[in-house]
């Protein structure tokens, strides 16, 4: 089972949603990197479950705890292995699922890949197993701070299935932060609640989009083949739970443009190498350009829904099935901090990659 990302800067997550805890092992780390379990902390609490009325009402404080790799601050360049325990575990909600397959999760696949699944919260296939890619994604964050002074990576909720967000000429973390869905249009915010909450009391979810803008990466990160930095990016978005799609820069629309439309123009500022558009999304030919990347990826509704549906036990019988449980009724606003962690723990593993080709 891969459970494991990165070439230089390495994680490998463990854990199932309802065992006794999750984690993270990190290797490759520099050291003398400022970490503390505070840094680690507050991103979680933004990933965490039961922080508002529109995401699912279990209770987890997610604590993480250090048990090695760091001291008195600082990395010491070993493996760094962070801790989560499970403390609101209720497997009784699950006992139907033990014969019945919930349409479009991951129940079946699992079985039919091992022939035995942890049925509890879905095990590995739950979002909880993001609480290690979040842990992880913070350690790299502080990586990229200490070297890219001006590295900003900021997420928002674009769409909430047919509601979409303005944007701002402006963004900021605490315009993203100031409403529970993690959009950047507090106008839309409020449609968009009044949408989840609407949704959940009909046993029902939906679906939406995040787009993303990463400033201050520096030109010549990525590999020009296989490990194309937008092909890295995409697999590391479409590795969440709940993604469909991903597209960078113009993505789909730029197939309805010339190439005369669609070229990035190149002039010079403060002898610095500039475009005048940004339809590539800030990478060409598989190596960032030095422009903001922006991207967005797909989350479909939540497949564990409270109504009845039709579905086949693992014995091959017709039934139907109206699952139990907390469950979000739209998984986006927790997503937000996970797309970001992804987006830390991709451009470091390449930046620790570029230094060691280029020292």
């Amino acid at each position: 089972m891969s459970s494991s990302l990165g070439t230089l800067f390495r994680i490998s997550t463990w854990g199932e949603s309802h065992g006794p805890g999750v984690g993270v092992v990190v290797d490759g780390c520099p050291p003398q990197v400022a970490l503390s379990v505070q840094d680690i902390q507050k991103e979680l609490d933004r990933r965490r479950p039961g922080q508002s009325k529109i995401v699912t009402p279990r209770k987890e404080d997610d604590v993480a705890e250090i048990l090695s790799g760091v001291l008195e601050g600082q990395t010491l360049g070993t493996p760094i292995g962070i801790l989560v325990r499970n403390t609101d575990q209720r497997p009784s909600a699950y006992t139907e699922m033990q014969q019945a397959y919930r349409p479009s999760h991951a129940d079946y696949t699992y079985d039919a890949k091992y022939g035995i699944r942890a049925v509890s919260g879905g095990g590995r296939s739950s979002a909880r197993e993001t609480i290690g890619r979040v842990a992880a994604g913070a350690i790299a964050r502080q990586v990229l701070l200490q070297h890219w002074s001006g590295y900003q990576c900021l997420a928002y909720v674009k769409t909430v299935k047919d509601i979409q967000a303005a944007v701002p000429e402006v963004l900021s973390a605490e315009l993203i932060e100031s409403n529970i869905v993690r959009t950047c249009d507090p106008v839309a915010a409020e449609r968009m609640i009044e949408l989840i909450e609407n949704t959940r009391s009909e046993g029902n979810s939906v679906g939406g989009i995040i787009e993303c803008v990463v400033k201050g990466v520096p030109a010549g990160l990525g590999e020009p083949v296989f490990d194309k930095l937008e092909a890295d990016l995409a697999k590391a978005m479409l590795s969440l739970p709940a993604t469909k799609g991903f597209e960078i820069g113009s993505g789909f629309a730029g197939t309805l443009m010339t190439g005369l439309e669609h070229n990035d123009e190149f002039y010079m500022q403060d002898e610095k190498v500039r475009t005048r558009t940004n339809r590539s999304g800030g990478i060409q030919g598989g190596i960032s350009n030095g422009e903001e990347i922006v991207f967005r990826v797909a989350f479909k509704p939540t497949a564990t829904v409270l109504r009845g549906q039709k579905t086949v036990t693992n014995d091959g019988q017709d039934t139907t099935l109206a699952a139990r449980g907390r469950h979000d009724p739209c998984v986006l606003p927790r997503a937000v901090p996970m797309v970001e962690a992804m987006v830390h723990l991709i451009l470091v593993d390449h930046f620790l990659r570029q230094r060691a080709q280029r020292a």
